[in-house]
């Protein structure tokens, strides 16, 4: 799949990071009958590449890799059977490995000279990470003009209350949420309140 089509599947890619590989299918499918299909699973724990196996057979889910640091994360992330990944950065080697890459590559910025770099290299599409912190819509909003062709999924920082504003954005194609799947729910393995955080966020934010 190209990163458009994942990027437009619905409003927010649900960003994971799970400790107990047993929670990701029952997890994945939470969110795709919430109306979430795409799932970004982070590789901060050792329990992370068999999460994608798992998750990757649930009907319906497209699911990617986060934390994506290296060329080595994004061959294990698409051997598990990820299609995509994402990273916090954007580091030259990186951006280089992830052109040769089997999966596609949403590299993270912060700056506009790190969105340059990235459109130099050949990529359009990005994440803007920590979005909040780095400046937030209104940073979004200026990048806009002079650098109209890249478009964005703000992640860090984002929730259900000010998601819409970035939603609103020309250069706003999704936003990466962590809200949709926190630790207490998948701890006390509460499937049916995390269906329902994703369905409250495609009901509030669909468009």
């Amino acid at each position: 799949m190209q990163l458009d089509e994942i990027m437009t599947l619905s409003p927010v890619i649900a960003v994971v990071t799970i400790r107990d590989a047993a929670h990701a299918e029952p997890l994945t499918r939470a969110l795709v009958a919430g109306g979430i299909r795409a799932v970004e699973i982070t590789l901060r724990t050792p329990a992370a590449l068999d999460s994608i196996r798992a998750a990757a057979k649930v009907e319906g889910a497209v699911v990617g890799s986060g934390t994506c640091l290296t060329a080595a994360d994004l061959k294990a992330s698409a051997d598990a059977g990820a299609v995509f990944a994402v990273s916090p950065g954007a580091t030259t080697p990186l951006l280089q490995a992830g052109l040769k890459s089997a999966i596609p590559l949403l590299p993270g910025i912060a700056t506009a000279s790190e969105l340059m770099a990235g459109l130099e290299q050949g990529y359009t599409r990005f994440k803007l990470f920590p979005a909040e912190a780095a400046g937030g819509a209104a940073l979004l909003k200026g990048l806009s003009g002079p650098l109209p062709q890249a478009k964005f999924c703000p992640t860090g920082g984002v929730n259900i209350e000010n998601a819409a504003r970035y939603l609103a954005l020309p250069n706003v194609q999704c936003v990466g949420g962590s809200w949709l799947a926190p630790d207490e729910l998948m701890d006390a393995g509460d499937w049916g309140r995390v269906q329902e955080l994703a369905r409250t966020a495609v009901a509030k934010l669909g468009r």
